[in-house]
C-alpha cells in the first residue's frame, strides 16, 4: 500500500514536469498575429493560405531568408536622416517616343537591360499626350494576391522594377514576400519591399517590425511606405495632419537609418489632398493616379514613380497586376540607381 501511494506520488511530480517544460522560452516571448485587418495596395485574383508570422514557408535550402535576417533592430527613437539624397529626375515622359510604338530594349552601359513594356490594361483609359507608353522605364507592384509570379517571364513583358509587399502594422508579414523577394532578384529585376502602414499602431514598432523582415540589400530600391487611410481594417481612428506626418517620419528616420537610403512614399489622391500636400518635401514619392496624369492630381509635387494601373494584364502572372512607369529616361533611370548604390 505504501509502495502503491509512493509511486503515485512519484508518477504525479512526473506529469507536472512534463507539462512545465512544453511552454519554452520561445514560445512565451514569440510575437502572435492580430487580428486586424489591413488591406494591401492591391488585391486580385484567389486568395494565398496565411501563414503563421514568425515561421518560414520556404524549404531547407531557403533558410537564409528566414525572419530577423536583417540583423538587429535599432532603438525605438527618431533618427537624423543621414543618407544622401538622391536625385529625382525631371517629371518629364522619354524623348524620342513617336506615336503608338512600343519602345525598344536598349542596354545602357551603365546597367542591365531595359525591356519595353508588353503589359494590357483590362480597363485601359485615355491619358493624352502623356500617357504611361511615352516613359521608357515601367515596372510592377505585387502583394500575396498575384499568387504564384512566373519572374522571368514578368520581366520580358516589361517590369525592369517590382515594389514587393512586405509587411502591415507591427505584426503582419505577407506570405508571398519572401519568395517573391527572392524570385525576383533570380529574374534581374529590381526590387524594393513595401509596409502599409497602420495609423492605429506607434509608428516605432512598424519600423522594427520591417527591419526584422526585409534584407539589408544594398541593390535593392529603397523602402517604401504606403501611406493611405486604412479604409478596408479595423482601425477607424483619423488623425490630423501634423500626426499623420510625425508618423511618417519617425518611420521613415528609422528606416533610413538602417537601410542608408531615404524611403519612397506612397499615397492616393484623397489621403494626398487631405494630409501630404506640401510636407515631406524631401521624400521622393511614388503616386496614384489611374485616371489622369500625376500633374493633374497633385499639383506641383514632383514624383519618382507613377501607379497607373490597378487593372493591368501580363504573361506571368494571373489575375490583374499594378502597373507603373519611372519618371525618367533610361539614363535617368541608370543615374540613379547607382545614386542608390
Amino acid at each position: 500500500m505504501r509502495l502503491s501511494v509512493l509511486t503515485a506520488v512519484l508518477l504525479g511530480c512526473a506529469s507536472l514536469v512534463g507539462c512545465a517544460s512544453s511552454s519554452s522560452p520561445e514560445t512565451v516571448l514569440a510575437i502572435k498575429p492580430s487580428r486586424e485587418t489591413t488591406s494591401s495596395v492591391t488585391k486580385g485574383g484567389g486568395p494565398v493560405p496565411e501563414v503563421a508570422v514568425g515561421q518560414s514557408q520556404v524549404k531547407a535550402d531557403d533558410a537564409q531568408e528566414m525572419l530577423a535576417w536583417a540583423g538587429p533592430v535599432p532603438e525605438t527613437q527618431v533618427f537624423e536622416s543621414v543618407a544622401k539624397k538622391a536625385a529625382i529626375p525631371a517629371d518629364r515622359p522619354a524623348e524620342a517616343v513617336i506615336g503608338d510604338e512600343p519602345l525598344t530594349e536598349g542596354r545602357s552601359r551603365k546597367g542591365s537591360r531595359v525591356y519595353s513594356q508588353r503589359f494590357r490594361d483590362a480597363h485601359p483609359i485615355n491619358f493624352g499626350k502623356r500617357a504611361p507608353k511615352h516613359y521608357q522605364v515601367h515596372g510592377v507592384d505585387v502583394s500575396r494576391w498575384q499568387g504564384d509570379i512566373d519572374w522571368m517571364k514578368l520581366r520580358t513583358q516589361g517590369a525592369n522594377f517590382a515594389f514587393i509587399k512586405a509587411t502591415d502594422g507591427g505584426d503582419h508579414l505577407d506570405p508571398m514576400f519572401q519568395k517573391n523577394w527572392r524570385r525576383a532578384k533570380e529574374a534581374g529585376i529590381r526590387r524594393g519591399a513595401y509596409h502599409f502602414f497602420y495609423w492605429c499602431r506607434v509608428a516605432s514598432s512598424q519600423a522594427e517590425w520591417f527591419i526584422r523582415n526585409v534584407p539589408k540589400d544594398p541593390d535593392a530600391l529603397p523602402p517604401v511606405i504606403d501611406a493611405e487611410y486604412n479604409g478596408e481594417s479595423s482601425c477607424k481612428k483619423r488623425l490630423t495632419r501634423a500626426q499623420y506626418v510625425e508618423k511618417i517620419q519617425v518611420f521613415s528616420d528609422m528606416l533610413e537609418r538602417h537601410y542608408g537610403k531615404r524611403p519612397i512614399i506612397y499615397t492616393a489622391p484623397d489621403f494626398y489632398a487631405d494630409n501630404l500636400s506640401g510636407e515631406l518635401k524631401n521624400h521622393p514619392f511614388w503616386l496614384r493616379s489611374v485616371a489622369a496624369h500625376p500633374s493633374k492630381r497633385y499639383p506641383n509635387r514632383r514624383w519618382l514613380f507613377w501607379q497607373y494601373s490597378g487593372s493591368g494584364l501580363s504573361h506571368g502572372v494571373d489575375g490583374k497586376i499594378d502597373l507603373n512607369v519611372f519618371s525618367g529616361s533610361v539614363n535617368d533611370w541608370h543615374n540613379w540607381l547607382n545614386g542608390q548604390s
